[in-house]
């Protein structure tokens, strides 16, 4: 184990040269980045997902039933343990010769087992109530830490110049607000890691789940090589295209629709300018030449880059659904009312699996574009984000 250890944290790798880890133990003096420190995030993770869960049944809730938002779920099937054994271990969508199977076999028509179905998979459906307290959680989150970062940073020299973020380095103490504002983004990042397996099951689970890890790593391996300057810098930036996105998410929910179209397209300029246009400007501009032209050259330099080019990457996949949601809303309202969040379904948001048509419809093979970079009925998003999604609903 000591010999595994000894290889995994390779000085060579890590950090520049003639740079070691006994260079960078904190003293009385000042205090550096140190792995362990990370170990907080954990349990700071689990205080994180208990206070949610007190904030969404005492804050949350009566403010959403305070607003009118609908608390029922989805009309549930009728009993029938033949239909029941058939949608849980053969298929939730059969097709016509398998309907007319159970028609003779039940003896109701075809028309009536469709609608059975059509109900059945609509039933797993979370509540709009569900929806919106969870959007709350996460608008209340990424407001305070936007705050808190935006407070942090405007007494910073590398936030008026990027080139500071290298000056001294890797000799660059840990400042209480810097070590309080890394650790609380990684805690709640990893709360939201585990709790998407709970939370309302979204189209894009498998990309938000990626979207996810690479943040995970990247946090903590920006902290451990005391990128932490720059790494301040992403966080701020990403946390504010959220808060505009989760905003427009409530306000969908209380059928606030012009309010909520309004955020959307807010939140699609914001969403587009911070990942399309400051962040390779901005960050990758000093992550891939500054930091070179300042400190040269050592191997996790460029596991850091290919890390931020993943994140850039999802940024152009994401933006992409937006722009084509945006335009297909466009389209659509030249002819009628203006609502992009009801052309553009969200699709990451709760249309888990898409609404159903009625039965007389028959199932389109080709899905209709949609956004969500965390979700809502029109919009959704993320700390992400967007998909394509089938049929209409709501987030």
């Amino acid at each position: 184990m000591a010999g595994i250890l000894a290889w995994f944290w390779n000085e060579r790798f890590w950090l520049p040269h003639n740079v070691t880890w006994a260079d960078l133990q904190s003293t009385e003096e000042a205090a550096f980045p140190q792995a362990e420190d990370l170990y907080l995030a954990f349990p700071l993770a689990f205080c994180i997902f208990m206070i949610r869960l007190l904030f969404e049944r005492f804050i949350a809730k009566p403010c959403a039933l305070g607003l009118k938002v609908q608390a029922n779920g989805p009309q549930k099937a009728q009993p029938n343990a033949i239909l029941e054994k058939v949608f849980t271990a053969i298929t939730k969508h059969p097709d016509e010769k398998r309907l007319e199977g159970l028609s003779k076999q039940l003896d109701w028509d075809v028309r009536s087992i469709q609608r059975w179905f059509r109900q059945r998979r609509n039933q797993e459906k979370p509540s709009t109530l569900r929806k919106f307290c969870e959007s709350m959680w996460r608008f209340t989150f990424y407001l305070y830490i936007f705050t808190y970062g935006v407070r942090f940073l405007k007494k910073t020299p590398w936030l008026w110049n990027t080139r500071q973020c290298w000056s001294g380095y890797p000799y660059q103490p840990l400042m209480p607000d810097l070590h309080y504002y890394y650790i609380v983004e990684l805690s709640f990042y990893w709360s939201l890691m585990f709790s998407q397996f709970i939370d309302v099951k979204r189209k894009d689970f498998g990309i938000m789940f990626t979207h996810h890890i690479v943040t995970v790593t990247l946090i903590t391996f920006s902290y451990v090589t005391n990128l932490t300057r720059v790494g301040t810098l992403i966080l701020c930036l990403h946390d504010a295209a959220d808060i505009v996105l989760e905003a427009a998410k409530m306000a969908n929910y209380c059928k606030c629709q012009k309010l909520s179209d309004l955020l959307f397209l807010t939140f699609a300029v914001v969403f587009i300018v911070s990942r399309l246009g400051i962040y390779p400007l901005w960050i990758l501009n000093t992550t891939l030449f500054e930091l070179y032209e300042a400190l040269g050259n050592f191997p996790a330099l460029w596991v850091f880059n290919v890390l931020l080019m993943v994140l850039q990457i999802l940024h152009c996949f994401w933006s992409y659904l937006i722009i084509k949601a945006a335009y297909k809303a466009i389209s659509k309202g030249k002819a009628g009312k203006w609502n992009p969040l009801h052309v553009a379904k969200d699709a990451r948001s709760d249309v888990e699996s898409s609404s159903d048509e009625e039965e007389t419809v028959p199932r389109s093979k080709g899905p209709h574009s949609t956004v969500a970079t965390n979700g809502t009925s029109g919009a959704n998003g993320t700390n992400g984000y967007l998909t394509a999604a089938t049929s209409s609903e709501e987030h």
